[in-house]
């Protein structure tokens, strides 16, 4: 264990007397409780929604006369942005409503109704069940074989990709979504999956729509994924022109919805965070499953919501009115499914090809004259209905983009190397079956400072000797805008790495622009033996253990590790720039970071887990933001995990009878 808090440090004694400062001034971060309504009072209904980014307007020879279409143009063009801003503006509004502050946590549920726990297994009930493979996963039966290399080797090059099969399809879901564990103790049984979820309630859904798979189906088709029982269940088949006529060969997607209601039975309002945090994790999962069957994969960021309703076939739940409060009661209506992304799954290497946005978008349309099979199962008999988080789902709804040309798909990059033997030789398959969400650290693991800087190193998104900025590197590769997302980090038990707070810059653009936003006092020093393509700056020496247990809701699993962090986004300025559907898109690179710093962890023989409870704005006084250009979305912590071994761990399948 090591020794008490230093306090030679006068940034440290700086640091403690702001502590203070914030706790005694608490009521100065409280979030803001004026809630700005949208017009649109129901789910799946904005009438905006269907409409291009970029308004076209259209003249015939019987038209008014020019200045009277100017003045109707201008006038439409003013209505549409005034429209993007209210979006914006409920966006932030969201965020900032749901902050946690030292003296006020953001609304939730003042207890657990367990009688109403959501079901984490959504069923389509009648739906035909179509029951994928199983691969080996104890120590002494795992190789290095061709569907299970080593994990640091996906980092460097994608292996040559497989054909589409009924094996690399049951092995892809089986390395990214299907259960990897069961837990049981006393009279409790519950349930562990690949992919991580916050509080373990798993909001996230996926379908598969593929070209005919032999032994799955002779024809195209839509299918949700049933990870209880690793099986496809099949929702609808589709025409037969679907993929030969916009998408390249060997190629399929996944869609990825979230069920709110899952999250907001324990966390309320600040659910919606969350939710999109484990859309970003899935999309992690997915993208290094892919990865080890020589699969790439991108977004398919064009399509807009309404798209994304129809092509999931989510199209039939149906319509709730928003409260203007939160409200208890019966709501079957509040277990729909939100569609949040579609993932292109296709082979590494392909040559590039062109999506035609408006084509797909028709054809799509068609897609609710489809036969559709099953009926959703019901999750829970009452609901709490916390009206913040739809009225937001409505704002950040993303609108189809109305565009043709070639598929932009960047050449695999290979993250830096500085200290491959840290890995403790597992192939891909124990480290993503085996990752698991530390409940607490120990307080004594050490990591050695090479090893730190090369975890690093995977977390950044345009490879060795590139300026960081562009997402080209593994997992990071599959989202479809440039980093927006970096890392101040506190270092607690790193050999040889002075303790302290250090900023890891994800996009090299914002460098100045952090310099700037931050603290003077900061150093932005490189520290000692960082490799040169490591963007890692030294702000400050001092013992930080105390300090990161408190900002992060006073839990000793941010200062018992070997380092924590707090996952910065740049901001505001991206939600006007872009548009309010880039709000959660942060929340999913977030999401992808943290699904890299939990199999990092793991791969080099420790633990992690993410944090989702801070207090966002002391965060931000503590590193000198003003305003919202900067913001902390998700924390993490790295370490040495403490066992509980009154918990008997049983293999996911066959798993018991129960929905747990």
């Amino acid at each position: 264990m090591e020794g008490g808090i230093a306090t030679k440090s006068g940034f440290f004694l700086f640091l403690l007397l702001l502590l203070q400062n914030l706790l005694v001034m608490a009521s100065k971060f409280l979030p803001s409780r004026l809630p700005l309504p949208l017009n649109s009072p129901r789910f799946h209904r904005l009438p905006s929604t269907n409409k291009t980014m970029i308004p076209i307007a259209s003249f015939s020879s019987s038209s008014p006369s020019a200045s009277s279409v100017d003045n109707s143009v201008r006038k439409q063009e003013e209505e549409e942005e005034e429209e993007l801003q209210e979006k914006v503006a409920q966006a932030l509004t969201f965020h900032h409503q749901t902050k946690h502050g030292f003296a006020n946590y953001a609304r939730g549920p003042r207890g657990l109704d367990w009688a109403n726990q959501p079901n984490p297994f959504r069923r389509y009930i009648s739906a035909p069940l179509l029951p994928l493979l199983h691969f080996p996963t104890n120590k002494p039966i795992v190789a290095v074989t061709d569907d299970a290399p080593f994990y640091s080797s996906l980092f460097h090059s994608l292996p040559p990709p497989k054909p589409i099969s009924h094996s690399t399809i049951s092995q892809l879901f089986f390395d990214s979504l299907a259960l990897s564990a069961w837990k049981t103790t006393g009279f409790s049984t519950w349930s562990l999956r690949v992919n991580p979820s916050s509080g373990n309630l798993h909001p996230t859904e996926a379908y598969l729509i593929a070209p005919p798979i032999q032994s799955i189906s002779d024809s195209p088709f839509v299918a949700h994924y049933a990870p209880k029982e690793h099986s496809l269940e099949l929702r609808a088949t589709i025409p037969s022109g679907f993929f030969p006529n916009f998408f390249p060969d060997n190629s399929f997607l996944i869609g990825i919805s979230s069920i709110f209601w899952r999250e907001a039975w324990k966390y309320g309002e600040r659910a919606f965070r969350y939710c999109n945090h484990d859309v970003g994790h899935a999309i992690g999962a997915i993208a290094m499953a892919a990865a080890t069957l020589g699969w790439d994969v991108k977004l398919l960021d064009g399509f807009g919501y309404k798209d994304l309703e129809k092509l999931m076939g989510l199209q039939f739940f149906p319509d709730f009115k928003i409260p203007s409060r939160p409200i208890k009661g019966k709501f079957p209506e509040i277990e729909f499914e939100h569609p949040d992304c579609l993932i292109l799954v296709f082979p590494n290497g392909s040559n590039p090809f062109d999506v035609n946005y408006k084509e797909l978008s028709s054809v799509v349309n068609e897609f609710t004259n489809l036969e559709w099979k099953g009926r959703p199962n019901s999750l829970s008999k009452e609901h709490i209905c916390w009206d913040i988080i739809y009225r937001t789902a409505e704002a950040v709804k993303k609108p189809l983009t109305i565009q043709k040309g070639e598929f932009l798909v960047d050449q695999f990059k290979s993250s830096g190397i500085c200290s491959e033997n840290s890995y403790k030789g597992f192939t891909i398959r124990e480290v993503v079956r085996k990752r698991r969400s530390a409940v607490d650290m120990d307080g004594v693991t050490v990591m050695d400072r090479q090893t730190f800087y090369q975890i690093l190193l995977h977390c950044l998104p345009s490879g060795k000797g590139e300026k960081h900025r562009r997402q080209s590197t593994l997992p990071f590769r599959a989202l479809s805008w440039d980093a927006e997302v970096h890392a101040a980090i506190f270092v607690h038990r790193v050999v040889g790495l002075p303790k302290g707070w250090y900023f890891l810059v994800r996009n090299e653009d914002h460098l100045e622009e952090l310099k700037m936003a931050t603290r003077s006092e900061f150093k932005w020093e490189k520290p000692e033996g960082c490799p040169d393509d490591l963007p890692l700056y030294k702000l400050a020496s001092s013992d930080c253990r105390e300090l990161a247990k408190r900002l992060s809701c006073h839990q000793d699993i941010a200062s018992d590790g070997c380092f924590s962090l707090g996952m910065v986004a740049h901001f505001e300025p991206t939600l006007v720039e872009k548009g309010a559907w880039m709000y959660p898109r942060l929340f999913w690179e977030t999401g992808v970071l943290g699904q890299v710093l939990y199999l990092e962890a793991h791969a080099v023989g420790i633990s992690a887990t993410g944090i989702g409870c801070f207090f966002d704005d002391p965060v931000h006084e503590l590193l000198g933001f003003r305003g919202s250009k900067f913001q902390s979305l998700y924390h993490f912590t790295v370490g040495g995990p403490v066992l509980d071994k009154r918990i008997m761990s049983l293999p996911a399948y066959p798993g018991p009878s129960i929905d747990a």
